[in-house]
């Protein structure tokens, strides 16, 4: 076994993932879907997965190099297809090597604490549903608040101080009571996430489309209150069929139009008073100034503002992968402190996990496509900005791939934010999505101040999952990135952090003064974001994009 160990952690859950650790140092992470191109591909435990042998050949090592494995799983750890004991790649150095099985929250938690960098912080974990209360440590089925028949997690708090994570409190749901889809109309609810996903599969036919209704929500007026979704009493939330009784019909969007913009903008606030109060409860039972938070409904980054500004937490982290891809980089660290008993506080500064593609693999990836040629350019940077200028849409192709589900300048498509056309244009030609759905801006961190109301609330939002409000002077040179109600879903660029990517925003600002860029994920509506150049490359053949950039040439059609 080598000196310093290598662990890999797996997500079993929609999203899945697996993700390398070599020591403390994450080499390698990424979605399942990113390369089956099958969008939130699950995986099982005793299964096939591409990501894990992705993972292996990125590190170049093989299974019996592998220290320890960790497994993380959203369902029943008892199921066979969860064996992780069955899996034929691992099985066979899991016979020398521990394994370890930990539920799904705790993943969640883990992975957020780990990748932090605070010495000590509070946990607010937050989804649909993740383990059930037979898979659950110990400790936590002490911190069950109410004892529900067959249980499992929707809502839990921790504290965490070095590799310690104590839950302090959990919410169980009935097992499928979180969703539960009826004959005609919207489906129930019984927790947070699956109040979204059923308002997401009434509009949207999908309840995995959460991020839809939060992009329709503005357009909308909150006239159901949040009591209409559920009461608090005694500390638990009690989900009330109130609203999917006044939707028994299938009709979808975009017939009930305003109807479905109210359903949305209500359920949005009504999200927001929740994670509000809980957030504040667990302000109170841990008195800690910092604030981790993870699991599926921390992507709602409007409800995300509010907890950073208003519940009185000095520094809130939320990860890049704070979906069910996340718990992968859960298990692996929580796997590590096993071994060592010991948090390193590596933060993560930046969502960089993917493999690194060569100079030659891009060329192989042209080669393979007759429709297009490909341009090498010595100042790529300069380049890219002069076509940004000229109003083209470009696929950045750059350096390692995000594991989350942002696009964060390495799998981006970008486009100059002072087009006032270029929201219908990205939308209808490229993206292939419905016209109200946002763009996100990407601004030079130390410009944010002058753009964006902040009211004390800190500058950073480094992994796109914020929300704020632009200066009045500032909206009309940038409407591409606006969105109805004068926010912007922002993320913030550093060198350190962001290398290449950093360059072109500030030099489009040193040509333009506007040190802001549209920045939306590399993909098409349906799909998962690219990985590999030859994915970019399909991408580019298949949308209205004009031109595909990687590192040192430009790929155009033939």
């Amino acid at each position: 076994m080598n000196e310093t160990p290598w662990i890999l952690g797996i997500s079993a859950s929609h999203n899945g993932a697996a993700c390398l650790l070599k020591g403390d140092e994450i080499v390698v992470a990424v979605q399942e879907e990113r390369l089956t191109r099958f969008k939130r591909h699950r995986i099982y435990g005793s299964e096939p997965s591409r990501a894990i042998t992705y993972c292996l050949n990125s590190a170049g090592i093989e299974p019996q190099d592998l220290s320890l494995v960790a497994l993380c799983i959203q369902g029943r750890a008892g199921e066979s297809k969860q064996d992780i004991r069955l899996n034929p790649l691992l099985k066979e150095v899991l016979s020398q090597r521990p394994a370890i099985v930990i539920p799904h929250h705790l993943g969640h938690a883990v992975s957020a604490f780990a990748t932090s960098g605070f010495e000590e912080s509070a946990i607010l974990v937050i989804d649909g549903a993740g383990s059930p209360f037979s898979d659950l440590t110990v400790d936590e089925r002490k911190a069950v608040k109410k004892e529900v028949e067959d249980g499992w997690e929707t809502i839990s708090l921790y504290a965490a101080s070095g590799s310690s994570i104590i839950p302090l409190e959990k919410h169980l749901v009935k097992r499928g009571d979180w969703f539960s889809p009826q004959d005609v109309g919207m489906p129930r609810f019984g927790s947070l996430g699956g109040m979204f996903s059923s308002v997401a599969a009434q509009i949207f036919a999908d309840p995995m489309e959460a991020g839809k209704v939060m992009g329709l929500a503005p357009y909308g007026i909150p006239e159901l209150p949040a009591g209409a979704f559920f009461d608090i009493s005694g500390g638990d939330l009690n989900f009330l069929d109130t609203v999917p009784g006044m939707f028994g019909h299938d009709e979808r969007w975009p017939s009930c139009a305003e109807e479905y913009k109210s359903l949305a903008s209500s359920v949005q606030f009504a999200l927001e008073d929740a994670v509000l109060y809980l957030a504040g409860h667990l302000k109170q039972l841990c008195h800690s100034e910092n604030l981790c938070y993870a699991g599926g409904v921390a992507l709602n980054s409007v409800a995300n503002e509010r907890v950073v500004r208003e519940v009185g937490f000095k520094r809130v982290y939320i990860p890049a992968a704070a979906e069910d891809s996340g718990p992968a980089i859960g298990a692996a660290y929580y796997g590590l402190w096993q071994l060592t008993g010991h948090n390193t506080r590596r933060a993560m500064i930046h969502d960089a996990c993917g493999h690194l593609y060569s100079a030659a693999s891009v060329s192989s990836a042209v080669e393979k496509f007759p429709e297009v040629r490909a341009i090498t350019e010595t100042n790529i940077v300069k380049e890219a900005v002069q076509r940004l200028c000229r109003g083209e849409i470009i696929g950045w192709f750059d350096g390692r791939s995000e594991l989350g589900p942002r696009s964060l300048g390495q799998r981006s498509i970008l486009c100059d934010p002072r087009r006032h056309d270029a929201k219908e244009i990205l939308n209808r030609k490229v993206k292939r999505r419905e016209a109200f759905r946002p763009f996100a801006p990407v601004i030079l961190r130390e410009e944010v101040n002058d753009w964006f109301e902040l009211r004390g609330a800190p500058p950073d939002s480094p992994f796109m999952l914020r929300v704020c409000e632009f200066k009045a002077d500032k909206m009309e040179q940038v409407p591409a990135v606006v969105h109805v109600d004068g926010t912007g879903r922002l993320q913030t660029v550093t060198s350190e952090a962001n290398g290449r990517f950093y360059e072109l925003v500030k030099r489009f600002y040193e040509t333009t003064g506007v040190p802001v860029l549209l920045n939306t994920s590399f993909n098409v509506m349906g799909e998962p974001i690219v990985e590999t150049p030859e994915d970019a490359i399909a991408c580019l053949l298949k949308s209205g994009l004009d031109c595909c950039i990687f590192e040192d040439r430009i790929v155009v059609r033939s």
